[in-house]
């Protein structure tokens, strides 16, 4: 079956209520329902509108005998709940409320309500909803928007109205608008989820300002870019600080840099107005995206060429150079003034069949990922037929192509060609560039969003026990900041390289370890009141004598005495200098954001971090590659290699430190900020030198097995455990694991693969592969609110010379998703027919039953088409109950209590 989505009755309705009072005086009307009036008046609805007036009796009789799929409310705020019951009794699937202003009490009201009556509430505090392709207009939006591919999501109704009327003169059209205002229910995750599902929409933009969920939105985000381009443009950004912070990474993260790594790591792109929310969108919205970040200008003036070079260079887009067989091929071509070095400069001589043939040779170059095409109007030129000389070379492009007509009356004609030919055009080369930057980061978000690291990084086992104990012990003495002993121990826990720490709590102690380690040491006051020791000279560094050390311990602890008269000081740690020549200082921390959890972060480390205010980061879990993308973002990235004399330091060292303390950070919820500052590191390796944790409690999430649901990360790992491996019928085994994004061809071919037969049972579809966003909504799944489980055989292939090698396959895929009740689930299975009948499709289901019932599911369920002997013989084994459905009768429906 082409599944359809849970919400389709709601976003795509076939038939609609509408509670607004008299149609006839729309006097008597809320400002939503006179706007809702208009729109409902001038569309032509391919579907049945009934009207409703909840002040009359004798309506209910008829409308029981009608089941809409969704109810449009626009009354008073008094009336709604009655209006919100009627449509239940009514069977409606879901109900829009037009409203503004409803506070948080009201809304929960209402959603009580809609929730008793079965109805899938959008709003309050949302202007409304439009389809264009129905031509259904239920908004106070205004005039039914242009019919196109673009999903838009927002969540203010004013900035809604303005992109609409920015769309009506930019050829800009919609696939759906959906307003979602404060304290909705259906909101943006739900509509992110459905707009992901609708083939009618290719790329999706989102105007928000706030998340309720940040496990939902990330999972939502994390699908739907997976499916399609999302550009996202984000109101209400913080100030880069926060005075409650009590390590530096706290105080130098923002909330809004945070922001920034979550929508790259979801595979999105941010931009910062609205204007450019549409720009982006038309890059992406074309059939190709580039898959690097090089740009080929092509123009007619040295001018706008330079102009795109250097915002190019201010905002890491590179300049492709055509390669020397490009070059030596063209240049005869062109005129005698032109020059083929950074820029593709045509001269003023340029014409458009030089323009023609500039474009091609980019689009054959491999050195090129996109094309920015500039015209400045010249007195004999003609930049109409420059411009059609564009549309028609981009019938042969393989690439993006951007374009800017400099200029205003003269080359509106060309423009308007330009539009009509759906190629983005610009009116200055700086805002094409920025277009490119952003389709450009497009491909490298998706790099990202592809991973699904473990939540260990399996390497050798921590003592993520002893690590607990340390935390409980400082919680329990009420405290919040761990002591430098405490936070080393923390980290010699995950076998993170740490400097030998011993306590001192006399002069003379301090003497007699200083003694023994062997000198120079570092001494370094220790109190679980002081955040940073330097700010109060509780740091002495190269101690090179007892004496000395006995010395600086007296003067230090009087020192810190005086600066911080109630600080409790346990004593000095004395611990040996690292015996680093050329080493580099870095620090990897942790912040906790609100709402979307633990961030990590790696930058330059020292005493001047809060100045230098290198940090990049990343969301957790980490793997490999996400650990080595993470540092290269970093500025102190450049001095990791061969750095004035010093050798290069070893890297694959602080890869090793981001995965353990990406495991630090999945299996200890408690954490809440950590600077690891400085790790000295060098060739030979790395060493942490000093640390600062801060903890707090954790709210209790267990799986039921000893584990933990991860709760307070933004993506959920890789869930390992559900790994297993079992012996097939006829001899072998098989591997069930959950599936991965990168399983998205053997998905493909085993669906392929199928027979028809099987394919119709699966799909109730003629479908001979799945289609794209298919394809990637079955592979890139969020493993807490759904699970899809493949089963993968291991085979022998021969090639055409004869040689073998093992290559998987998998042969069956069971899965289901959460119903909107967060209680029951549906499912599916597929197994290759060559592997029927040999106990593939019964372990599938037996494990899928598992996972749902881990994860607190009480019910399973799903259709099976009544011609499917084999599955439904299949369910009777394994003990599901099977009912006639009443509404699709060729069905039937199978049921087991989990």
């Amino acid at each position: 079956m082409m599944e359809q989505h849970y919400l389709t009755p709601l976003f795509s309705p076939k038939s609609v209520l509408v509670f607004a009072g008299d149609r006839n005086a729309p006097q008597q009307l809320t400002a939503q329902a006179r706007a809702l009036h208009e729109a409902l008046r001038a569309q032509a609805y391919d579907g049945t509108l009934h009207y409703v007036d909840v002040h009359t009796s004798g309506t209910l009789a008829d409308l029981v005998k009608t089941r809409a799929d969704l109810a449009v409310i626009a009354l008073p705020d008094a009336d709604v709940p009655a209006a919100l019951a009627l449509a239940g009794r009514t069977r409606c699937r879901g109900a829009l409320v037009l409203s503004s202003g409803v506070d948080a009490q009201q809304a929960q009201q209402w959603r009580k309500i809609a929730r008793r009556e079965g109805l899938y509430l959008l709003g309050p505090n949302s202007i409304g909803l439009q389809r264009p392709l129905l031509k259904f207009n239920a908004s106070a939006m205004g005039p039914l928007a242009r019919q196109g591919s673009l999903g838009m999501v927002c969540q203010s109704g004013a900035l809604t109205a303005a992109m609409l009327d920015w769309a009506v003169n930019n050829g800009v059209g919609f696939s759906s608008v959906i307003s979602v205002g404060p304290h909705t229910d259906i909101g943006l995750a739900e509509a992110l989820d459905f707009l992901a599902h609708d083939s009618h929409t290719h790329s999706i933009a989102v105007y928000m300002e706030g998340i309720q969920n940040a496990r939902g939105f990330m999972s939502a985000l994390r699908t739907a870019a997976f499916a399609k381009p999302v550009v996202v443009l984000k109101a209400g950004r913080k100030p880069a600080g926060n005075a409650a912070a009590q390590t530096h990474s706290g105080a130098i993260v923002g909330s809004d840099e945070v922001f920034d790594t979550v929508l790259r790591r979801a595979g999105a792109v941010r931009v910062r107005s609205f204007v450019a929310l549409f720009s982006a969108v038309k890059c992406l919205a074309s059939r190709y995206r580039p898959v690097g970040n090089r740009l080929c200008v092509v123009t007619n003036g040295g001018g706008p060429g330079v102009l795109a070079a250097d915002w190019a260079n201010e905002i890491g887009i590179d300049l492709a150079q055509l390669s020397e067989a490009s070059v030596q091929a063209l240049a005869p071509q062109l005129p005698s003034l032109a020059t083929l070095s950074d820029l593709v400069d045509l001269s003023e001589e340029a014409t458009p069949a030089h323009y023609a043939l500039a474009l091609d040779a980019a689009f054959q170059d491999r050195g090129v990922d996109g094309v920015l095409v500039l015209y400045s109007p010249k007195l004999a030129g003609d930049a109409a037929a420059v411009a059609q000389a564009v549309v028609d070379a981009r019938q042969k492009a393989n690439k993006p192509v951007l374009t800017s007509w400099l200029g205003d009356a003269s080359v509106l004609p060309a423009r308007e060609l330009l539009r009509t030919a759906q190629i983005p055009t610009f009116r200055t080369p700086e805002s094409a560039v920025g277009a490119f930057g952003n389709i450009s980061s497009f491909h490298q978000n998706q790099q990202l969003l592809q991973q699904t690291p473990p939540p260990l990084t399996g390497m050798g086992k921590p003592d993520i026990e002893g690590a607990r104990l340390v935390i409980e012990s400082v919680l329990a003495e009420r405290r919040h900041i761990l002591t430098e002993m405490e936070s080393k121990t923390l980290l010699a826990a995950f076998q993170i390289p740490v400097t030998n720490t011993l306590l001192a709590r006399s002069s003379r102690e301090a003497m007699m370890i200083a003694t023994q380690i062997g000198f120079p040491v570092a001494l370094k006051i220790d109190s679980p009141d002081i955040t940073h020791k330097s700010d109060v000279g509780g740091v002495v560094l190269n101690v090179h004598s007892g004496a000395a050390a006995r010395d600086a311990y007296e003067e230090m602890v009087q020192r810190v005495a005086r600066l911080q008269p109630k600080a409790r000081i346990n004593g000095v740690t004395v611990q040996k200098m690292a015996k680093v020549r050329r080493g580099r200082e870095v620090c990897i921390g942790l912040v906790t954001d609100e709402p979307f959890g633990p961030v990590i972060s790696f930058g330059a480390g020292g005493t001047m971090i809060e100045l230098i205010r290198d940090r990049a980061m990343e969301l957790p879990p980490l793997n490999q590659f996400l650990a080595r993308r993470l540092i290269s973002r970093s500025r102190v990235a450049e001095t990791l290699g061969e750095w004035h004399g010093a050798a290069a330091v070893h890297k694959e060292v602080l890869e090793h430190i981001l995965l353990r303390v990406s495991e630090m950070v999945c299996a200890l919820p408690q954490l809440r900020e950590m600077d690891i500052n400085p790790i000295i590191t060098d060739e030979n390796g790395a060493v942490a030198v000093d640390a600062r944790i801060v903890v707090h409690e954790a709210a209790s999430s267990s799986d039921g097995k000893g584990g933990s649901y991860y709760g307070h990360l933004a993506i959920m790992p890789y869930p390992e455990r559900y790994e297993q491996v079992w012996p097939l019928q006829g001899g072998g085994e098989f591997l069930v694991r959950p599936i991965r994004p990168d399983d998205g061809q053997m998905l493909q071919q085993l669906v392929r693969e199928l027979s028809s037969e099987s394919r119709y049972f699966r799909f109730v579809s003629p479908l001979s592969e799945l289609p794209d966003t298919m394809l990637a909504r079955f592979t890139l799944i969020d493993y807490d609110r759904e699970m899809a489980l493949a089963a993968v055989h291991r085979e022998t292939v021969v090639d055409e010379h004869g040689n073998a090698s093992q290559s998987e396959r998998v042969i069956g895929v069971s899965r289901y998703v959460a119903n909107p009740d967060h209680t029951s689930c549906e499912f599916a299975l597929t197994v290759a027919d060559d592997f029927a009948n040999r106990g593939v499709g019964g372990r599938l289901m037996l494990a899928i039953m598992d996972v749902a019932r881990d994860r607190g599911l009480s019910e399973m369920q799903g259709l099976v088409l009544a011609g499917n002997v084999r599955m439904l013989k299949l369910m009777r084994r394994i003990g599901f109950e099977i009912r006639p459905c009443e509404d699709e009768p060729e069905f039937k429906l199978v049921v087991h209590p989990l």
